[in-house]
């Protein structure tokens, strides 16, 4: 086997490992209130990072092009309380606009 089936088989039991630890340190009790609020704040935190990621990242530096202008827009049309679909085709159309221009 290649090392990159090593790493990937590697990585599914790990995957699997984690998955398993969790019922069986819990042992069937419910998690605490505290837990299941940050818990389910996780997934929010972890959307967001992304965005910024894909939005301001370029290798390994940060850079402020179209990508920005079209997040701004999607974030101003949403805070108005524009549907979602706007928010989205809004943004596509003004970062395509910007990348023309520029």
């Amino acid at each position: 086997m290649t090392a990159v089936w090593v790493t990937i088989g590697s990585l599914a039991v790990a995957t699997a490992a984690l998955k398993l630890a969790g019922p069986l340190l819990l042992g069937g009790r419910p998690l605490a209130s505290g837990a299941m609020s940050v818990i389910e704040l996780l997934a929010s935190a972890l959307l967001a990072a992304l965005v910024v990621v894909e939005t301001f990242g370029k290798g390994w530096a940060l850079t402020l092009d179209a990508r920005a202008l079209g997040v701004a827009f999607a974030a101003i049309a949403l805070a108005k309380r524009a549907p979602v679909i706007v928010a989205v085709l809004g943004a596509a159309a003004v970062a395509a606009l910007a990348r023309a221009i520029f």
